[in-house]
């Protein structure tokens, strides 16, 4: 028999950081006015399905407040609206939306490096077609579904050298934001119009401030003469599970959603990636964590227990496939799983006497 529980440690401590800075501005009065104002002005729906690299934060390429878009993550942005989890989290997700009056936007995402393709999708073996036709796959089903009334589906790839978002128009156009000369919002507005012809009018402007604020971030990161290093891969957290926006800080953790029907896949790729960053020498902290979480909305009730069940059951069956696939990362790993509240992203760990006896 072995006893699985947290395993909370130095690292474990730094992500128990980060998470407490992102919780306090989260919940603080000042954060929370400025997500309200920017939903008066924009009040469509973002979600963004996108690969488990720890360098895509679409909030910070398009410096969007905290919580406006909603992330979903798997092993090379690969996703199928057949797959019982995702397919209800999307039907969620509209449903609130309408309720609400609002309208719906999903960027399916693929990503790749211009510099070097071993900078790329590791989830696609580095192979930026097979990673754009996924992407494209996905929009499809989302057309198929949804129509584009409600919901439209946009197809985006993202330049993770200069972090640029490339967009794919109705009629094959494509429009990297990096190559952007003349930012006039108006000029701007103009080509959303043309590229997305059938896109309602609100949605053309609720897009309008995440290109204007990806054009000012890719002219940042041009400017900065950033070293290579900071392009590679540089994790040492796994984040498994649901409720880390929080921790969506670039280079810093792979997050794996429950979405994927071959979820064990994306667990032992994410493990090797994180053995590999330790073994290389990008991990300068030559360990690692795993962190499971999911998600609860109301405080009474049993939503926060089954919280920590989820929680539990995650982190018991991440083990499994490590021991088994990547065992030489075992001695180097920290284990937390816990709870988040989703109302301010503050995330609890499981407390030791939780811990499950198992074969």
């Amino acid at each position: 028999m072995t006893m699985r529980k947290n395993n909370i440690g130095p690292l474990s401590n730094r992500v128990l950081a980060i998470n407490e800075k992102h919780h306090r501005l989260f919940s603080s009065s000042e954060e929370y006015l400025r997500r309200r104002a920017y939903r008066e002005i924009h009040p469509t729906e973002i979600m963004v399905g996108k690969c488990m690299d720890g360098r895509l934060n679409l909030a910070v390429m398009t410096e969007t407040p905290m919580g406006i878009i909603q992330p979903c993550r798997n092993l090379g942005g690969d996703f199928d609206l057949g797959w019982m989890a995702f397919q209800l989290m999307v039907a969620q997700w509209v449903d609130y939306s309408i309720s609400r009056g609002r309208k719906c936007v999903f960027l399916a995402t693929y990503h790749f490096s211009k510099g070097d393709k071993h900078r790329g999708c590791a989830g696609h073996n580095y192979d930026t077609g097979e990673a754009k036709k996924a992407a494209a796959k996905l929009k499809a089903q989302f057309d198929r579904v949804f129509g584009r009334s409600i919901v439209t589906a946009i197809l985006c790839g993202i330049e993770t050298d200069s972090e640029s978002l490339i967009f794919h128009g109705e009629n094959g156009e494509m429009w990297d934001l990096s190559t952007v000369i003349n930012s006039d919002s108006q000029v701007l507005i103009e080509q959303l119009s043309a590229m997305y012809p059938s896109m309602d009018s609100q949605v053309l402007q609720d897009l309008l401030p995440l290109v204007e604020g990806n054009i000012r971030h890719t002219r940042e990161i041009s400017s900065s003469n950033r070293p290579v290093i900071e392009m590679e891969h540089q994790e040492w957290i796994l984040g498994l599970g649901r409720g880390f926006d929080w921790l969506h800080t670039i280079n810093q953790a792979l997050i794996v959603g429950p979405f994927d029907l071959k979820i064990a896949k994306a667990i032992e790729t994410a493990g090797g990636l994180l053995l590999g960053n330790i073994e290389s020498g990008r991990n300068i902290h030559k360990g690692a964590v795993l962190v499971t979480a999911a998600l609860y909305r109301n405080e009474v009730g049993p939503e926060p227990l089954l919280a920590m069940e989820k929680a539990r059951s995650l982190r018991d069956f991440a083990l499994e496939i490590l021991e088994e696939k990547i065992p030489n990362l075992l001695p180097r790993l920290e284990i937390m799983a816990g709870t988040v509240d989703i109302n301010t992203r503050h995330f609890t760990p499981l407390a030791d006497n939780a811990a499950e006896m198992v074969a």
